[in-house]
């Protein structure tokens, strides 16, 4: 959001006063805009590189405070949660080795970043979204203890007035409700900024939008959420969800989401664009204004148009046009922000320049694209980018073509030709989008992530498998080879060293349950059927109400009168149970002590797991 003294817009007063403030910076952007006073050159590049922290065991660190501080630097501020850090990179004319240039001091804020978060216990990973993540590490408790993220968080529940629901599909789904914006805290991008000539910039912000897809099928680089292989970059679906203003009632008429890749073409100016955003979303929160934009104008000032980069700051457009003041001088920026952090800088760098080289060059043929191309195909393809990565077909240029094919054939030449025509030194251009071919020809994040962790599955259960697929992570990025050079995780890489295991590591998550009023006869067939030795019992809110094992129900299987009677009758509700965070050791002794073979794993009152004997003989 950029603005840190913020409030919830609640009072007629200052709503009256916001509004004002709004309709001001827009007439100013006009006024700018007519009178020639946006910065047409020379055209400059940006950065924001957000990471997460994790532990030695690269679970989240919750220490995003105690690191920032230790950094001391401004170039680094929060995010929304406390196991998330954003640096600010200083922008750069774009010319010459200004991309290696970045890239250099990117790998120096970076390591200053580690060697912080080492004096704190900790490490920083990047990665869109981190594999160890669990939804107990995104409750409000998560939140970085700084007042405009929980005015954000009371100003969109208000909104809303109802719990977010999240229901993600891919190989597997996620489908839960949620009652804060934390689950934005799980995604972390490496977000681009390319300053746009005022007079071209709906131009060029129409081919942003077209170009989204295909850029984005070779960067996708966040297939799983809390152990669920959904989509090849599963941030897009999950940012959109997890900040929606709108109840389930209204996502039946045309109302946008927040999160959004737009439902048309852009016309008009940038200015428009604002007035778009202004007219769909209504504005959430607020903070103090001294000066009149209109005012400052008349005065010889260059307003920083406070009111509307607030407004612009809670409204996500994956490409989203931006305002800014450099060096006295207004500006105007397309922000991409649909690009995943890692999986190293260097691939970070090889996508940033991609991207900035088919903006620049854009051939005639496809000038006025939002008269050659249909939006919907566009917003068709963004989203089937995010869904099935470089397995994408895409519609373009009137047929379907490869996402293969569409970037070696097209958008590669297309980006040299861009990037030489402005003077990028032709090391630099090579270097970096020979890190693109080979991504294509082989292999790019989000296939890496799971084609690792499938093969790490065969041997480990699924927290245990992200420990792995996060710590060769760490250390590939470490030694900042590209992405495309990895070699796939066989099922036998080793686990982690760690001192004590958790129940997480080894319990069971993939189980059958069954239901109180179930009978003795469907209950015991399943259990022949499946090899079952331990049954959880669970009522209609779902809440585990005993355990059954396969003693309980053998005694009943040759009494045939005894088949209809529900299991409510002979399941143990006298329960011993244990926590996922509880270690090994403690449950083995906890099933010595009980004379017991099998523990129901909770949260509160919901089974999450269940932990036998063999589970534990099979860690050791």
């Amino acid at each position: 959001m950029g603005e840190l003294q913020v409030s919830k817009l609640s009072s007629k007063k200052d709503k009256a006063n916001y509004i004002f403030q709004l309709i001001k910076d827009i007439e100013a952007l006009d006024l700018m805009i007519k009178d020639g006073l946006i910065e047409k050159s020379p055209i400059r590049i940006g950065a924001e590189q957000e990471f997460c922290l994790t532990n030695s065991e690269f679970k989240p660190s919750f220490k995003a405070l105690d690191i920032l501080k230790e950094i001391d630097d401004t170039h680094f501020t929060t995010e929304i949660g406390r196991f998330n850090l954003e640096i600010n990179l200083d922008p750069l004319e774009l010319k010459g080795a200004c991309f290696s240039e970045l890239h250099n001091n990117l790998l120096m804020l970076l390591e200053k970043a580690e060697l912080a978060a080492q004096k704190h216990q900790s490490k920083i990973l990047l990665t869109g979204i981190l594999p160890t993540l669990s939804i107990n590490d995104v409750t409000i408790e998560s939140m970085t203890p700084i007042e405009r993220y929980y005015v954000l968080n009371e100003a969109i529940k208000s909104s809303r007035k109802e719990d977010f629901n999240v229901h993600i599909k891919g190989v597997d789904e996620v489908n839960l409700r949620h009652d804060s914006v934390m689950l934005e805290g799980c995604n972390t991008s490496f977000q681009s900024h390319l300053q746009i000539n005022p007079d071209e910039f709906i131009e060029k912000y129409n081919w942003a939008q077209a170009i989204s897809g295909p850029i984005l099928s070779i960067c996708t680089n966040s297939p799983l959420l809390f152990g669920k292989e959904l989509w090849s970059e599963t941030r897009i679906a999950l940012f959109t969800q997890s900040v929606d203003t709108r109840t389930n009632s209204l996502l039946l008429n045309e109302e946008q989401s927040r999160v959004s890749f737009g439902s048309e073409w852009a016309t008009g100016s940038v200015a428009d664009l604002y007035r778009d955003n202004i007219s769909r979303f209504r504005s959430l929160i607020t903070s103090e204004f001294t000066k009149n934009s209109v005012e400052m104008l008349k005065n010889g000032e260059i307003p920083k148009l406070k009111a509307l980069n607030l407004h612009n700051g809670t409204v996500y457009r994956w490409n989203r046009p931006c305002y800014g003041v450099g060096g006295g001088k207004p500006h105007l920026r397309i922000e991409n922000r649909y690009i995943p952090s890692g999986p190293t800088a260097i691939d970070e760098i090889a996508n940033m320049m991609f991207w900035v080289g088919v903006m620049l060059g854009q051939p005639t043929k496809y000038k006025e694209i939002h008269r050659k191309m249909d939006f919907k195909d566009a917003k068709q393809n963004f989203f089937s980018a995010a869904r099935y990565g470089m397995a994408t077909q895409f519609y373009w240029d009137n047929k379907f073509v490869s996402s293969q094919n569409l970037i070696l054939d097209e958008l590669l030449p297309m980006a040299y030709r861009g990037l030489y025509s402005v003077g990028i030194s032709p090391k630099d251009v090579e270097h970096y989008l020979g890190i693109i071919e080979n991504r294509v020809k082989l292999l790019n994040g989000s296939q890496w992530i799971l084609r690792s962790y499938r093969n790490l599955l065969q041997s480990k259960k699924p927290y245990e498998a992200a420990q792995v697929l996060s710590s060769v992570l760490y250390e590939k990025q470490k030694k900042e080879y590209p992405v495309s050079s990895w070699n796939i995780l066989s099922s036998n890489t080793p686990s982690l060293q760690l001192k004590d295991k958790e129940v997480k590591h080894v319990m069971s998550t993939d189980i059958f349950t069954v239901d109180e009023k179930d009978s003795v006869e469907l209950v015991l067939n399943i259990m022949k059927w499946k090899n079952i030795h331990h049954m959880p019992v669970i009522n209609k809110n779902k809440d585990l109400v005993g355990l059954l094992s396969w003693k309980d129900v053998e005694s009943c299987a040759d009494d045939i009168s005894r088949h209809s009677e529900t299991i409510k009758d002979i399941m143990k509700i006298d329960l011993i149970t244990i926590g996922q965070h509880d270690t090994i050791e403690t449950a083995s002794k906890l099933m010595n002590s009980k004379g017991i073979s099998c523990l129901p794993v909770i949260s509160g009152t919901e089974l999450i797991g269940l932990l036998t004997s063999n589970d534990l003989k099979h860690s050791k």
